[in-house]
C-alpha cells in the first residue's frame, strides 16, 4: 500500500485547503457547512460566536449573520452534538442512536447513564409527551419529574431535565429545533430530522471518518478525543508520513498534488483549523492557548487571541476585542511570531478593518 512521503509545508497546504482557507472562497453558508463538514457552536461572543467567525473567515463581509440563525430556525441546517451539520448527515447517526448507550459489553459508565435513565423513565415520558403536544419548547418549559436526580462533582450536579435531554439526544429520541435567543428550542426528533433511511453501524462510522478526514485533509490514525467530533481519521483515507514529525498519518487523497494559492485569514481560536493543539505544533509549529480561563497576569496572548494564517503558515495572534455597548472593535494588540514584511503588515490591517467593518463596530487600535 502507498504511504505518501510529505513535507511539513505539503501537511499544511493538506489542511489549509481543506478547510477552505485558500485564496479560492467558498460560494456561501451552505457550501462552508457542506466543506468544513461541521462548525462547533459556542456562544462566547468576545469578539463574535465562534460559528460565525468561521463562517466570516472563509466568506468575508458578504457573510450575514442573520443567515445562520435562520438556517437554524428553518432547519435548513441543523445543531447536534455542539456543531452545526447538514441534515442529511444526521442518518449517520441514527444506527448509534439505536445501540444507546453502546454495543457490546458496558463499560462502568455507560452502566450508569443506563441505569439512570431507567429510574428516571417516567420523567423522560412525560418529556416527550409534553413535546408532542406543545413543542418545540425551552427547557425550562419541560417538567422535572425525576425520581433520581443526576449526581455530579462538576456544574450539572441536580440539572435533571438537561442532563436527561443529552441523553435523548443520544437516543434519538429529541431534538433541538433552533434557538429562541441563546436557549435552545426542544422537539421530538421526528419533527426535527431527515426521514432519510438508517445508515448500518460499521458503514455509518466509515463514511463520518472520510467525512472528517476530507474536511480536515489530513489526521492521526488515532488522535484524542474530544467532545461531540473526534480528532482522528481512523482507517479513512490513504497513509502518509510527515517530514521531521514522528508516527502515521491519514490524507485524503484526493487533495494531494493540487495547486495552492494561499491568503491572509483572521481565525477564531475554536476554528478547527487550530483546534487540534498537537496537530498544531506538529505540522504548523504554532505556539498558542486558548488564554481566556487563565489569570490576566499569567496572559501571553490575550483573552480570546485570535489565530492570524499568512498563506500556509500561522504568523501571529490578535489581540482584540468587541464593546457593543461602546460601539468599537478594541484592537489591544498583535503579536507577531516573526518581524511581519510590510506587505504581511498590510494583509493582517485589512482583515482587521474589514472584520471590524462585518461586526458593525468602529475600529480602535
Amino acid at each position: 500500500m502507498t504511504v505518501h512521503q510529505l513535507s511539513k509545508q505539503d501537511a499544511r497546504r493538506l489542511a489549509v485547503r481543506a478547510q477552505l482557507l485558500t485564496s479560492e472562497r467558498p460560494a456561501d453558508l451552505f457550501d462552508v457547512v457542506g466543506g468544513l463538514n461541521v462548525i462547533q457552536l459556542d456562544q462566547t461572543a468576545y469578539v463574535a460566536p465562534n460559528a460565525d467567525l468561521v463562517a466570516w473567515s472563509r466568506l468575508g463581509s458578504s457573510y450575514d449573520a442573520a443567515e445562520l440563525a435562520d438556517a437554524l430556525a428553518s432547519q435548513h441546517l441543523l445543531e447536534f452534538r455542539g456543531f452545526v451539520r447538514l441534515p442529511e448527515t444526521l442518518a449517520l447517526f441514527r444506527a448509534e442512536m439505536a445501540a444507546w448507550p453502546g454495543e457490546g459489553e458496558l463499560v462502568e459508565w455507560q452502566e450508569y447513564i443506563r441505569d439512570w435513565v431507567q429510574a428516571n423513565e417516567g420523567c423522560r415520558l412525560d418529556i416527550l409527551e409534553r413535546l408532542r403536544q406543545d413543542g418545540p419548547l425551552v427547557m425550562r418549559e419541560l417538567p422535572d419529574s425525576c425520581v433520581r436526580p443526576w449526581k455530579s462533582s462538576g456544574w450539572t450536579n441536580n440539572r435533571n431535565v438537561s442532563r436527561l435531554l443529552d441523553f435523548m439526544i443520544e437516543r434519538g429520541e429529541v431534538a433541538i429545533a433552533g434557538r429562541e435567543g441563546r436557549d435552545r428550542l426542544w422537539d421530538l426528533a421526528s419533527r426535527v430530522y431527515p426521514d432519510d433511511p438508517i445508515v448500518p453501524l460499521a458503514k455509518a462510522v466509515r463514511i463520518r471518518d472520510e467525512q472528517r478526514l476530507r474536511s480536515m485533509g489530513i489526521l492521526r490514525v488515532k488522535g484524542p478525543a474530544g467532545p461531540g467530533e473526534p480528532h482522528d481519521a481512523g482507517e479513512a483515507g490513504e497513509r502518509a508520513v510527515v517530514e521531521g514529525v514522528r508516527g502515521e498519518w491519514r490524507v485524503d487523497a484526493e487533495l494531494l498534488g493540487q495547486p495552492f494559492e494561499g491568503r491572509t485569514a483572521i481565525l477564531s481560536p475554536l476554528d478547527r483549523l487550530v483546534y487540534d493543539r498537537k496537530r498544531l505544533t506538529e505540522i504548523f509549529e504554532f505556539d498558542y492557548q486558548l488564554e481566556m480561563y487563565k489569570p490576566v497576569a499569567k496572559r501571553k496572548w490575550g483573552y480570546f487571541a485570535l489565530p492570524i494564517l499568512h498563506n500556509d503558515r500561522l504568523v501571529g495572534k490578535v489581540d482584540a476585542m468587541s464593546d457593543r455597548k461602546a460601539g468599537i472593535f478594541r484592537v489591544d494588540a498583535i503579536h507577531e511570531d516573526e518581524p511581519f514584511s510590510k506587505g504581511l503588515t498590510a494583509a493582517v490591517d485589512r482583515e482587521i478593518r474589514d472584520l471590524a467593518s462585518w461586526l458593525h463596530l468602529h475600529l480602535v487600535r
